[in-house]
């Protein structure tokens, strides 16, 4: 994300080394996505055949050749093709990274650690917009070798594979060494270690997963394919294309991958790369108090006021930006705060929550092909978005009227909360599938709920008092 914001304009320069029209650089920004629905898909495969640790691996050679293509490029397709590659290694090593954590973390620690991850992709933005204010982008594209090699070097010298893989693959003595070494700081109050405990756990779990297997070895692919044709599969599929459609063009990624070029465009006179710094500070930030937030409250309500904030601040910077367009500099530092609070506002609910719902909504038979499809559908409107940003601001007009249509889209995404984002805050899963059975609008589906469990109180005890005989007094007599 960050990269095509500090390369974008050092390309459309005049006098650049290798130049670029707003047509290819729409391309460099939005390329990079495509290729991750193939990288997330192939990611699975490869986890289960070569390990979590060896996909990470794996990933990183796409990284390398993609860095190094970005940072020899001596014509535009030479980019285009390492920007490709980027992406599908970010898709390749998000997966195995995440299923890694959760196999190997403490049940107390594993969802602090996993929720980290984003807060370190905003700390990653930070540095690459530190970096692109003083530093060439070739430079940049180099130094991002690091990011790549390092950490392969340290999985291969020291960290070991995912002992819950090792036991599926039937390697026990190996995963009894894993173990070992993760827990080898950890006592334990009993003459059994903790390493041997939590294999045993991780054999009593495979054999459980072995068991399940079996039984549904029967079971065709089809027959999942048609858990979409029920209420509980096309519904949620269906509010979660058209949440991320929102999502997408209420301009949240566009303002993350144009960073630089946004505050160039707006015309405030302020160093735009100083300014993106800023962007990437807020969101790290944010995205620390966010897991708070999502922890204490509840997600459609987080949703409309993200939407409605979003909308407020593209609506007043639109404005300071048409003052500034037509002469007007007394406002010049307000399209600046206004796009950092559309960050915090984003960050509440509108950028994160849409994610965490492809795990949520759907069933446990679709849920691992929903959420495969959920994020690959995610990431074509993101593509679609970011390319088609330059296009939809020479057609309205100018850097105001694409901020003045972005608050359009976020006031509509917060109707469409209000009206069909189903709250899935502290509610069990069966529960979320009960409710896909029962209702598609929102709003109201609360009072149904009431009235539904209302009438099955009655049910039940209308027929509890049909079943006691009619005078127990004279029923021994």
């Amino acid at each position: 994300m960050a990269y095509s914001a500090i390369l974008i304009p050092h390309l459309e320069k005049e006098d650049a080394k290798l130049h670029a029209t707003q047509e290819e650089t729409s391309w460099i920004a939005s390329l990079a996505v495509v290729s991750a629905p193939i990288g997330a898909l192939v990611a699975g495969f490869l986890m289960e055949m070569f390990g979590r640790l060896r996909t990470l691996q794996i990933g990183a050679i796409p990284s390398v050749i993609g860095w190094i293509l970005i940072a020899t490029s001596t014509n535009i397709p030479m980019l285009l093709v390492g920007r490709l590659l980027t992406g599908l290694a970010t898709a390749l090593s998000t997966s195995p990274a995440i299923v890694y954590i959760t196999e190997v973390a403490r049940p107390e620690l594993r969802g602090s650690l996993i929720s980290f991850g984003p807060t370190l992709a905003s700390f990653g933005m930070v540095l690459c917009y530190l970096k692109g204010a003083y530093l060439q982008w070739d430079i940049v594209a180099y130094l991002s070798l690091i990011y790549a090699i390092v950490p392969i070097l340290l999985v291969q010298l020291i960290v070991p594979e995912s002992p819950v893989w090792l036991v599926s693959k039937g390697r026990i003595e190996d995963a009894k060494k894993s173990l070992e070494w993760l827990h080898k700081n950890e006592t334990s109050e009993s003459k059994t270690s903790v390493a041997e405990v939590q294999f045993i756990n991780i054999m009593k779990e495979n054999e459980i997963k072995l068991n399940e297997q079996r039984r549904s070895k029967h079971s065709s692919t089809s027959n999942k394919w048609r858990g979409f044709l029920k209420p509980t599969g096309w519904k949620p599929m269906a509010i979660l294309f058209l949440l991320f459609s929102f999502q997408q063009f209420s301009g949240i990624y566009i303002t993350l991958f144009y960073a630089v070029t946004w505050f160039q465009e707006v015309g405030a006179g302020v160093d735009a790369y100083m300014a993106s710094i800023l962007v990437g500070l807020t969101r790290f930030l944010c995205s620390m108090v966010n897991t708070w937030l999502l922890r204490r409250y509840k997600r459609r309500s987080l949703c409309i006021i993200s939407s409605f904030g979003m909308a407020l601040c593209m609506i007043v910077s639109g404005y300071f930006t048409l003052n500034i367009k037509n002469g007007d500099r007394s406002g010049y530092w307000v399209p600046v705060a206004c796009l950092l609070l559309y960050v915090c506002t984003s960050m509440i609910g509108m950028l994160t929550i849409p994610w965490t719902m492809t795990a949520e909504l759907f069933p446990t038979e679709i849920r691992g092909i929903a959420h495969s499809i959920s994020f690959s559908m995610a990431n074509l409107l993101m593509f679609a978005a970011l390319q088609s940003y330059r296009s939809l601001q020479a057609f309205l007009g100018g850097a105001y009227a694409v901020q003045w249509f972005f608050a359009g889209v976020s006031v509509g995404a917060a109707i469409f909360v209000w009206l069909l984002l189903p709250e899935t805050h502290g509610k069990k899963l069966s529960e979320i599938e009960e409710y896909f059975h029962n209702n598609f609008l929102a709003l109201g589906a609360k009072n149904k709920d009431k009235r539904r469990r209302a009438a099955r109180r009655a049910q039940h005890n209308a027929k509890l008092t049909a079943t006691e005989p009619l005078n127990p007094k004279t029923q021994h007599v």
